[in-house]
């Protein structure tokens, strides 16, 4: 049985398949800036791509996304300013959530692109 940071793992290993797939240029897995964490950031067509991912076992206590609380929204905007101003990156960022649902008889997974915004506050 896989512990939780194994099935993080193994949910983003399946997101950075599909983004590859899609086109994507995977720039960083599991980046931190101190206590923060940036799942997978990628870049496509002159867009810098920050991407959480949320693997569930099932949906019975809601869709996976549903678990990108806007506290997490917040710590994840707050990684990104400190991976583009680390890196000097002058593009547009998007915000996308990789949801997947897998147990033994079901592997789906859903990419919802521009998932939420910075907020100015």
């Amino acid at each position: 049985m896989l512990n939780n940071t194994e099935k993080g793992n193994a949910g983003e290993e399946i997101a950075v398949a599909h983004l590859l797939k899609q086109g994507y240029q995977i720039l960083a897995k599991n980046w931190r800036s101190s206590h923060l964490e940036l799942d997978i950031v990628a870049f496509i067509n002159n867009t810098l791509v920050v991407v959480e991912v949320k693997l569930r076992a099932g949906n019975a206590y809601g869709n996976p996304e549903e678990f990108v609380t806007q506290k997490k929204q917040k710590n994840i905007i707050k990684a990104a300013q400190a991976y583009i101003i680390e890196n000097n990156i002058n593009v547009e960022t998007r915000f996308d959530i990789i949801s997947i649902i897998q147990n033994a008889n079901e592997l789906s997974l859903e990419h919802i692109e521009q998932a939420f915004y910075p907020t100015l506050k």
